[in-house]
């Protein structure tokens, strides 16, 4: 009996979630469903539940063909169907990607090939317009406010009332300010009849290629999505099991095979949007009375506002007298974050039908560099500001902000577009701003010591901005102004770099 009792464990195993029953027999699984409603979702009635079943077995075969194998009925005393089942070809426990990065084994070969695999389906995958519907604004912000209300329904949620709050405020204000965004996702076919439950615990890693299994089969309209936000489920599931550089490398890979040039906001909104579903079905989990479900709920409510606030669109601005190192400072910035660098030396001359490294030197306050040209070039760079906002792009603005009123129309913009602002401005020593006016070649900027004179008597006081002193060096200039735009954040999710996109 001893004998028969060691082999039978492994043999035959259970498992819960909040919806279904999990049932390991030998070389197969059966998977049950609970009759609950959950409000997202009811499976009270056996025909919902044989529904479900079939959807279940026929949308994963588009990713785990042989895995699938149909629905079995259970069969009750009349010889009628009282229940049924999903089965399953059983897989290999060690090869789960959950179970392997927890090992710390090397996947980084089939994580790439996971996010080619998914790149691949979204190419395939169903359009149309009721599945854009689904990924524009208004349904994105809707599945939002309802996860934020079930959790609020429930009498003990696991989380805290404040960490809620911030994260609702936050979300919404991402969204309120993104129309375009979204609507260029649609109009570029981003949104797809997807997967909708990428969990590392539900794909495998076999030597043939990844089985990519359990996707969400109760409500089709939370599998339309954007790909972008498929995809961001097993980043955010990737992270949680501790393993944020994996989590980021997926999501440079799936842009990578999917042409996707989605700006980092919008890589850490449905990251953030992804953990709190997770956290809601934690404090689901919590109300059912699992004692490991509120730790995790908390864990994913933070991991869910660490991404929010790192994905907040915001408008950097970098300014100083010549000299003062700005300008290499904001190329810092912006390719230290992944933001869009607007210089407005360029746009000047842009504007002015002069190729940007032509000199076109003049005294203060003439030539292109006149009142008028002045308030010209900064409408235009606010004006291009905005509409890069507006599209989840964060924006680094490369100027002097000598004038009050520049700063005020800044202000402005962001206000408009629902992003934060940060103002940085650049000093340095009188000696080392000298001999860098000295070295420098005329080109994109004409400004020298005589310019620089000329504007440090007409500067406005800015007593809103982070002083940065860039004498002492690059680097040193640029932790300090990282950590004025990151002060913002719990901590830093990720070390963003933005893809680069090879054209074709």
């Amino acid at each position: 009996m001893g004998e028969q009792q060691a082999a039978w464990r492994p043999w035959a195993q259970v498992r819960e979630t909040h919806a279904s029953a999990v049932i390991f027999l030998g070389d197969h699984v059966v998977k049950v469903k609970k009759p609950v409603n959950l409000g997202f979702l009811d499976f009270t009635t056996r025909e919902a539940r044989l529904a479900v079943c079939r959807n279940e077995v026929e949308l994963n075969r588009r990713l785990a063909p042989d895995v699938y194998e149909g629905v079995a009925d259970v069969l009750g005393p009349d010889g009628k169907p009282c229940e049924h089942l999903v089965v399953m070809r059983r897989l290999p426990e060690e090869r789960r990607l959950a179970t392997m990065v927890r090992a710390g084994e090397p996947v980084d070969a089939h994580v790439r090939q996971i996010a080619r695999t998914l790149a691949s389906m979204h190419g395939r995958a169903r359009h149309g317009p009721q599945i854009d519907a689904q990924g524009a604004r208004p349904a994105l912000r809707s599945r939002w406010a309802e996860s934020f209300e079930q959790v609020r329904a429930l009498r003990d949620a696991a989380l805290d009332r404040g960490t809620l709050d911030e994260i609702e405020r936050l979300a919404l204000r991402f969204l309120d300010g993104r129309d375009r965004l979204f609507d260029s996702r649609i109009a570029g076919r981003r949104v797809v009849d997807g997967h909708g439950d990428l969990l590392a615990d539900d794909i495998f890693c076999l030597d043939d290629g990844p089985r990519i299994l359990d996707c969400l089969e109760f409500d089709e309209r939370l599998r339309f999505v954007d790909g972008l936000d498929d995809a961001a489920f097993l980043a955010m599931d990737l992270e949680r099991l501790g393993a944020p550089r994996l989590a980021e490398l997926f999501l440079h890979w799936y842009a990578e095979f999917s042409g996707d040039p989605s700006p980092p906001s919008l890589w850490h909104h449905y990251v953030a949007y992804r953990a709190f579903v997770r956290a809601k079905v934690a404090c689901l989990r919590h109300w059912q009375g699992d004692p490991d479900a509120g730790w995790q709920a908390r864990d994913l409510a933070g991991l869910a506002l660490r991404h929010l606030e790192a994905g907040a669109v915001t408008l950097v601005l970098v300014g100083g007298l010549p000299g003062t190192g700005k300008s290499t400072l904001a190329a810092a910035v912006a390719d230290r974050s992944g933001f869009t660098v607007l210089n407005s030396d360029r746009v000047r001359k842009e504007l002015a039908g002069i190729a940007p490294e032509q000199p076109a030197p003049a005294p203060f306050g003439e030539g292109i560099y006149g009142e008028d040209w002045t308030e010209r070039t900064y409408r235009e760079l606010l004006a291009r500001a905005e509409a890069l906002l507006r599209h989840g792009e964060s924006v680094v603005l490369d100027a002097s902000w000598t004038g009050a009123a520049h700063r005020t129309a800044a202000a402005d913009v962001a206000r408009r577009a629902f992003a934060d602002v940060v103002e940085l401005r650049c000093t340095a020593l009188p000696q080392v701003g000298t001999e860098r006016l000295a070295r420098r070649e005329r080109g994109v900027s004409d400004a020298d010591q005589a310019i620089a004179a000329a504007m440090a008597a007409r500067t406005a006081p800015w007593p809103g901005a982070v002083e940065i002193d860039t004498s002492a060096g690059r680097d040193q200039a640029l932790d300090r102004a990282l950590r004025a735009i990151h002060a913002r954040w719990t901590t830093t999710p990720w070390r963003f770099r933005r893809p680069r996109m090879e054209p074709g």
